[in-house]
């Protein structure tokens, strides 16, 4: 329930969810493929069936859940809805695509200012850090690409 807690408090604010939402999204990730069911969530998550039905609602209408079902068996299973990992990832993707933007803007006004206006060489801006940023976001996103095709091409199951 710790881990329930703190994962939550994190999905509450990334995601701007209601704090049993965030708590319900959070125990749907931690049950993993085997599903959480309507009926754990109550017990473990110490909310009303009402309650708990509307946040599986909302979350299900966000696309961030989805359920299945098993043969005989009338409950459903709740499990993370993999397009929302993916959302989230082009999310990442594309904020650290307009910071590399920002830099490489902020470096080109820089290297003009050294190049015509700044003469002693210890007044000059050094570039390093956003060279080093701009390498940075570049190796970041390519691996968080890979993770994304992973995610995609079903190379694993969460």
């Amino acid at each position: 329930m710790g881990l329930v807690e703190k994962l939550g408090v994190h999905l509450e604010a990334r995601e701007q969810l209601a704090p049993v939402a965030a708590r319900i999204l959070a125990y749907v990730i931690l049950t993993g493929k085997r599903g959480a069911t309507f009926e754990d969530m109550v017990s473990i998550l110490c909310a009303s069936k009402s309650t708990i039905s509307t946040h599986i609602n909302h979350l299900q209408d966000l696309n961030k859940i989805e359920y299945f079902t098993k043969t005989g068996d009338r409950k459903k299973y709740f499990i993370i809805n993999k397009g929302t990992i993916i959302q989230h990832v082009d999310r990442m993707i594309s904020h650290w695509q307009e910071e590399r933007s920002i830099h490489l803007e902020i470096k080109e006004y820089k290297e003009k200012q050294n190049d015509l206006k700044i003469e002693k060489e210890e007044d000059k801006f050094d570039l390093s850090f956003h060279n080093d940023y701009v390498k940075f976001i570049d190796e970041a996103s390519s691996s968080v690409k890979e993770l994304r095709e992973k995610l995609i091409n079903n190379q694993f199951h969460i």
